[in-house]
């Protein structure tokens, strides 16, 4: 789980964000801030992985906010204006966004976040969360077997239940740590519990038979 903020002066780019992060569950927003004055004095004192930040704004704008920070969290910058991307990469922002956004454009940002953070992490990855429902759910990786694209949705195969959780497979491979593998285009694995690996399938602790597509055969051969 990312604690996030939002930085913006304008309401409607708070709404748009929060809108497109309610298929994000890993993404916990910890704070609204409408002026880039007021967020400075809270990042200090708040847990903060993410922010999004707004560059034109009263005050203090949002690059000079950054340029304040000490030790600045994880940034996406979300502006309407081009010309201070530059200026934003230079201050190691993860990621520059043009308003309006769009949905799968904040996603392919999100994973800059996610690969960035597996970088820098010093401990491993023990769970994941997942929106089941309207709740979300905290997954041991360990209970995973194996995870199934379905549509929009993934299929997340437990020892004992299978879970239904909004998301998609390439969102959640990029999210999990090395002990998981895409072995098909519908199909993540947990390297713990293969059994067997053939050319075109890959057996499983339970049993279940996993299918290996043939793009997939090389890596697939790298568990052996």
């Amino acid at each position: 789980m990312l604690n996030a903020l939002i930085i913006d002066d304008e309401p409607l780019a708070h709404l748009v964000i929060q809108h497109h992060l309610a298929a994000h569950p890993t993404i916990n927003i910890v704070g609204q801030y409408y002026s880039a004055k007021d967020a400075l004095y809270d990042l200090a004192k708040l847990d903060v992985d993410l922010v999004f930040l707004d560059i034109n704004m009263p005050e203090l704008s949002g690059l000079e906010l950054l340029k304040a920070l000490a030790k600045p969290p994880q940034v996406i910058i979300v502006s309407a204006y081009q010309e201070y991307a530059f200026e934003g990469f230079e201050l190691n922002v993860t990621d520059y966004l043009l308003k309006p956004v769009s949905a799968e454009r904040l996603e392919q940002a999100l994973n800059k976040v996610i690969i960035r953070e597996n970088q820098f992490s010093t401990q491993p990855q023990s769970s994941i969360i997942l929106k089941v429902d309207r709740e979300k759910r905290k997954i041991n990786l360990d209970s995973i077997e194996y995870i199934e694209a379905y549509g929009n949705y993934v299929r997340v195969h437990l020892a004992d239940q299978v879970i239904l959780a909004t998301s998609t497979l390439k969102r959640l491979s990029v999210q999990l740590d090395g002990s998981f593998l895409q072995t098909h285009k519908s199909f993540l694995i947990n390297k713990n519990k293969v059994v067997a690996v053939s050319n075109d399938y890959i057996e499983l602790i339970s049993g279940t038979i996993v299918k290996v597509g043939k793009s997939y055969k090389k890596v697939s051969r790298s568990l052996l």
